[in-house]
């Protein structure tokens, strides 16, 4: 297709109410996690039930402000609750596959947040205990459910920028730097990598699909982990992704999809609701889009939620928008790019 559309596409996303409803348990009730548990109380019909923590007093603040009835001990107990129908994981990264696994073993559905694990190895165990276990298990990628990423989708598939040629997109932001913290200690899975620059590599998988090379370029913090990394993804095609990410500074966090015949810019903040632009190549004819949900920031993670309520009520135990296998795609392009900066332990992937 080479002509340019007198209208966008007219995407239906999943509706946020009226549909399956999920009874949800909270493992690591932090800042993350509150994110989440506001915009499914907001914006759908779910409820979180039950949460734990491994400070009690913690898990009951948080109870409280947000109005869940149950706090539980333990996350033994919590996994173990009959009235809870899928675990949300959001601790730091390096639990994620001893709490995933916790969940499925009990038999639970599970959410992990991103990134899935703290490698690929290690989202491949998580894979094979879901599966044996015949339960749903995703990585909460929240940007694909987006509406604006089923409207891109749309284009994409429809032709509309023709040949995708390259890909461009940054996250960074200023931390202020804890040794101790989520994000500086190697512990916990800190670096760059993982937190944040794991939305641009996302992007970049979602347009351009599985990849050929990695080359990383960047530099270490004091702790060891990645604390800036600039990446040039190469696809089978000759397509390009130029991709990076920091912690030291704030970035435009916009992204760029340029094709044959269109180009495509999102607005700061790409990986939340946010607008963009479609431009042609040679009319410089341009449409606009913003999403008409209203909905803005963090309350976008509602989109995610009534996915995976759609999903399992389906009886699917994967995501078709974001399997398991694209979570590990893009912790192998990840670990590729952590090994060529020399972060300590890591194999590479890709």
């Amino acid at each position: 297709m080479s002509d340019f559309p007198s209208t966008l596409p007219s995407v239906e996303a999943l509706p946020l109410r009226g549909g399956p409803t999920l009874r949800w348990g909270v493992i690591a009730p932090g800042r993350i996690a509150g994110g989440f548990v506001w915009a499914l109380h907001r914006h759908t019909g779910q409820r979180v039930h039950a949460v734990a923590s491994r400070d009690p007093e913690r898990a009951h603040r948080f109870a409280s402000q947000y109005g869940i009835p149950h706090v539980h001990a333990s996350y033994e107990q919590l996994v173990a609750d009959p009235n809870v129908d899928i675990v949300y994981v959001a601790s730091p990264h390096s639990l994620h596959k001893h709490q995933a696994l916790l969940a499925i073993a009990a038999g639970k559905h599970v959410l992990v947040e991103k990134p899935l694990a703290l490698d690929a190895a290690e989202a491949r165990d998580i894979e094979r205990a879901a599966r044996a276990a015949g339960v749903f298990a995703m990585e909460a990628l929240w940007s694909r459910f987006l509406p604006q990423s089923l409207v891109i989708e749309r284009l994409l598939h429809d032709g509309v920028l023709g040949d995708v040629r390259l890909v461009m997109a940054d996250f960074g932001g200023r931390f202020d730097f804890d040794p101790e913290g989520r994000v500086f200690n190697p512990a916990l899975g800190g670096g760059a990598l993982l937190d944040i620059g794991i939305y641009p590599i996302w992007l970049a998988h979602f347009v351009l699909g599985p990849l050929a090379h990695v080359h990383a370029t960047g530099s270490l913090t004091q702790t060891g982990v990645d604390g800036q990394a600039a990446l040039v993804l190469t696809y089978p095609t000759g397509a390009q992704a130029l991709l990076h990410t920091t912690l030291f500074a704030e970035t435009p966090q916009e992204a760029v999809i340029a094709g044959t015949h269109a180009r495509l810019q999102l607005e700061s903040r790409f990986f939340t609701p946010t607008r963009f632009t479609l431009k042609a190549a040679r009319s410089g004819q341009q449409l606009h889009w913003s999403d008409p949900s209203g909905i803005h920031g963090s309350e976008g993670l509602a989109w995610q939620a009534a996915a995976v309520a759609w999903h399992i009520a389906e009886g699917r135990t994967e995501s078709p928008l974001h399997p398991l296998q694209h979570s590990i795609a893009l912790l192998e392009t990840i670990d590729a790019a952590r090994a060529q900066l020399g972060v300590a332990g890591c194999a590479a992937g890709a």
